[in-house]
């Protein structure tokens, strides 16, 4: 086989002939919806106490622009902490089919790649499109595999995606881009252990891949040599964090250019895990319906299988989440929140909101049972039966995931739920449309890349 037939070999060919002029106008809009969720995301955790340890821990100054800071950070330092904040309430876009988070990733790769080195407007936004197309695209062929191997798909898929991001924005040689994923594929990494205990491993994940992704794309870019099968191969990708499947790789390399994974985010309306969303939206129509949560005696749910290890099990861990980031990969709360509260926004996920009494009292009445029709990974459904005192049953179901590819949210929904965070983090909220003015202007602007205007954002 030779170089050009591997699957890095012929995903890099695409890569170095991609002209900004060839992406579709979804997958320009999509990117655009990403920058703008993302980057209020991460102003909105700057404080947070993971926020601030992150700052603390890559504190050394340089030119990069952490969003929502006037000090500048050591290029690298910025994408680790850009991504962390963006991804720590887990709120920010994911991908049906594969949770991988790519904005948090492929965002704070480029942005800091761009100004690291002095790439311009257009070379960001081809970058971004390209990261988030091939971190897409690889959680296709995953699945639900790496999770169950253990791994988080955000740490190991994006590291993918921001290296061939900024491999792409670099203006690389296709042997150069084969070098940089197949650097990039030792830098992967990520388990998901934090589930045990609610800790902040998870949030790091994303900063961590864009750092590593900005890295492998350099090393590349210098002549270091990495496996050219390093999807395919043996000892490659999918067999070191996917080994249960037998991956096919034609949703990779098939119809690139024509068909656009880039356009399929899926964009958040709750401040939590993705699968527990769609359950969201039936606690808030039980509670516009009048239920009373005190008169709930019982609320069981029907769910996937591959979502119970995450959000289900150990079911009285899940019923009493110990923290407010715990809280986010706990159905029963955030089943709780969205009857008590009507909402699971960032207020929902305080330690105030998640210790309240009445949010114990309420989660600890849910449960589960596995439908083994459920439709989980392809499609995210949601099912909440509640019974009451008085032997009333009320039952409510949620079809798919709201900002998904079946019920999309627009750009105004985005700016919208920029605002709310940018509010939430004490910025004025007229940034939201600064904001939007800014993605745009990646693809429709010419010259040098520069985030700066990002520092002071809303203050």
């Amino acid at each position: 086989m030779t170089n050009e037939a591997t699957v890095s070999g012929i995903l890099a060919e695409w890569i170095n002939s991609l002209q900004i002029e060839d992406i579709a106008e979804d997958a320009r809009r999509d990117t655009e919806s990403t920058v703008i969720d993302t980057v209020a995301l991460t102003i909105a955790a700057l404080e947070t106490d993971y926020g601030l340890a992150v700052r603390k821990a890559f504190a050394g100054k340089g030119s990069g622009t952490v969003w929502g800071l006037s000090e500048g950070f050591e290029p690298t330092a910025a994408a680790v902490v850009n991504g962390t904040c963006g991804h720590g309430e887990d709120y920010d876009n994911t991908f049906e089919g594969c949770p991988v988070h790519s904005g948090v990733v492929v965002v704070p790769a480029l942005f800091a790649a761009g100004e690291a080195l002095g790439l311009s407007k257009s070379d960001v936004a081809k970058g971004l499109v390209v990261g988030i197309e091939v971190a897409n695209r690889l959680g296709v062929i995953a699945g639900k595999s790496v999770h169950s191997a253990g791994f988080h798909p955000t740490a190991i898929l994006g590291t993918m995606g921001a290296a061939a991001g900024v491999a792409g924005a670099m203006g690389q040689s296709p042997k150069q881009i084969r070098d940089s994923l197949g650097v990039a594929g030792s830098m992967a990494a990520g388990i998901i252990e934090y589930l045990a205990d609610g800790s902040w491993t998870k949030r790091m994940h994303a900063g961590w891949a864009a750092q590593s992704g900005i890295r492998a794309a350099q090393m590349g870019a210098a002549g270091f040599r990495g496996p050219q099968t390093v999807f395919e191969g043996v000892h490659g990708l999918y067999a070191a964090f996917a080994p249960s499947i037998t991956p096919d790789f034609s949703p990779l390399i098939d119809d690139l250019g024509t068909v656009w994974q880039s356009a399929r985010v899926a964009f958040k309306p709750y401040a939590c895990g993705t699968m527990t969303q769609p359950f969201i939206d039936c606690a808030i129509r039980l509670r516009k319906r009048g239920i009373d949560p005190k008169d709930i005696v019982r609320i069981t749910c029907e769910v996937g299988e591959g979502t119970v290890h995450r959000l289900w099990e150990p079911l009285a861990f899940k019923q009493s989440p110990p923290s407010a980031y715990a809280a986010k990969f706990s159905s029963p709360y955030t089943i709780a929140a969205g009857l008590l509260y009507g909402g699971a926004g960032l207020a929902e996920f305080t330690e105030e909101a998640v210790a309240a009494p009445e949010a114990q009292a309420l989660a600890a009445k849910v449960s589960y049972v596995i439908n083994p029709d459920d439709e989980y990974p392809r499609n995210y459904t949601g099912h909440i039966r509640a019974e009451l005192a008085n032997g009333e049953v009320f039952e409510e179901r949620q079809g798919q995931l709201r900002g998904g590819t079946k019920e999309r949210m627009s750009q105004d929904e985005i700016v919208e739920k920029a605002r709310a965070n940018l509010i939430f983090a004490r910025r004025s909220p007229e940034a939201a449309e600064e904001l939007r003015a800014f993605a745009s202007d990646l693809f429709t602007g010419t010259g040098p890349f520069d985030a700066r205007p990002l520092s002071g954002l809303g203050a």
